[in-house]
Parts: C-alpha cells; structure tokens; sequence
C-alpha cells in the first residue's frame, strides 16, 4: 500500500472515531476496506483517486462471488462514508447493488419449548460450566454475542432474589441495565465460584477464555453452532419472542432488548413459519 494511501486510511478512522462511531463497526469497516483497497490496487485503481467505475466494479465483483445482498449493502455504508470523508459524494451516486428482500410478515427464527430444553439439557450434560452460563445468559437476557463478551465483573449486580447486567456496549453505544433472572443468576454465581478456586477472578472480563484472555465472538458463535447447531442470534429472537408471547409491551421489550427502533421489536409479535404451517393445517390438513 502506498504511503498516501496509509495516510488517508489512517486519517479517515480517526475521524470516525471522533465522530463516535463504535469500536466494533470501526473493527468492521477496516476490514472492508483492506478488502476494497487490494480490489482497486489489483485492478490499476488508486484509494487517493477514486472513481465511480472503480466502487462499481468492486460491487459486481462481490455478487459475482456470491456474496449475500446484506454483505455488499454493508461494504457499499463503508464506501459511502469513506466518499463523504474525501468530500466525493458524487463517486456512491446511482452505484447499482443487490436489493435485500425481507419478509416482513414472519417473525424472526426463534426457539420453540421443545428445543429450548434440548438445548439446555445438552449444555448441561456436557459439563462445562462457563459454556452453561454462557447459554443461560444469551437466553435470559437477550443480549447480543457482541454486548456478553464485553461485559466485565463490574457490570454484573447479583443478590439473593434479584441481579442485573449493565450493557455498556450496546448498538449504537447505547448502554442500557436488563434483569438477570433466577437460572441466569445460579449458573453464573457457579462460573464465578470456578474462577475463584482456579484464581482467575482477579482478571476483569466476566467470561474469560482457555487462554485466561477475554472470550472472542468467533468462540461463542462457534460453541454453539458447533456443539448444539445453534446460532447464537437465535437465543435472542427467543427471548424476544417468549416476552412479547407472554404479554410483554413492545416499548418494554425494546427497552430490554436495545432497540433503537420499536418497529425491530414488532417483528415478535408477528407470527412464526412454523405458526403459519400450523394454521393451514389445521384448516385443510
């Protein structure tokens, strides 16, 4: 990369650091755009010199190798302010890209009873007392896999018949404080007390690692997709939808969940595709 090219990349997340954007979506940004550098430069392009062929070639090229429309609406955020940052708007202007259909009348893919206690059972059954705690608090609390390996000890606030988890992190960089439920409590005060007889508890992350570091994102995400063939967003659209099912107003559960827009929070009011299933069957089946 050439040392222009450093200059301004260097300069650009600087700025967006001061602008407030997240840790995480900065981490995420210069990612694509390491990506769409090695594009551009392999392609006789120029970062200092940008050109509208140059953002649409590189948004061709990435639906020619399949990638999903979200995936290149996500690139095609971090090239827009990337434009805006060197005052070139016009470059992003009428850039043709895969347009995202969703379905909006189907509620996002949760677990049912069934397989919720599938899940804990199994988890338990293995043993392993942090992957416990872990399934318990994705399930109890919603939070994103990104919010629980950002937790530290501090955010933590447990008693006897009641606790709670301080989300500093959330989307947005918007914190917020959800109930720690009883079950949630009684797996994580174990994982505490494991800790304790290793002498692990001085190190400040709340979930910790093999490695007595920080637990990533990747190891979650691949525990449970790995062991129980689950994804981990799944817990969340459950917990959602059990609170919604259960009487729940969607301002409470938006509150709860971190949603910054309350129409995200309606979608668990909606009905499942299994419900719909469920429904035509019982009519003509």
């Amino acid at each position: 990369m050439k040392k222009s090219c450093v200059k301004l990349i260097e300069s650009f997340f600087e700025h967006l650091e001061q602008e407030g954007m997240s840790p995480k979506t900065i981490r995420t940004y210069q990612n694509i755009l390491s990506q769409f550098e090695t594009f551009v430069t392999k392609n006789g392009g120029d970062l200092n010199n940008l050109t509208r062929v140059d953002v649409q070639s590189y948004m061709n090229h990435m639906e020619q190798e399949g990638k999903k429309p979200s995936t290149i609406n996500n690139h095609f955020a971090c090239l827009s302010s990337f434009a805006r940052f060197q005052k070139k708007t016009y470059i992003m202007e009428g850039i043709r890209r895969p347009e995202i259909r969703r379905i909006q009348n189907i509620a996002p893919k949760s677990l049912d009873r069934n397989e919720r206690n599938r899940l804990l059972r199994e988890v338990e059954r293995e043993g392993k007392i942090r992957n416990i705690a872990i399934v318990y608090m994705l399930l109890y609390t919603g939070l994103r896999v990104s919010e629980l390996v950002a937790l530290n000890q501090e955010d933590v606030t447990m008693g006897e018949r009641s606790g709670s988890v301080l989300v500093r992190e959330g989307k947005g960089s918007v914190s917020r404080r959800v109930p720690l439920p009883p079950e949630a409590r009684f797996h994580l005060k174990r994982y505490m007390e494991e800790r304790k007889e290793k002498g692990t508890l001085d190190l400040p992350p709340l979930f910790i690692s093999n490695y007595q570091k920080r637990i990533s994102e990747r190891s979650v995400q691949d525990m449970l997709a790995k062991k129980y063939n689950i994804h981990p967003h799944m817990l969340r659209h459950t917990y959602g939808r059990e609170l919604v099912a259960n009487g729940i107003d969607i301002a409470t559960v938006a509150e709860l969940m971190g949603h910054a827009d309350i129409n995200v929070t309606r979608r668990y009011a909606k009905p499942t595709e299994r419900e719909l299933e469920e429904a035509v069957s019982k009519v003509f089946g």
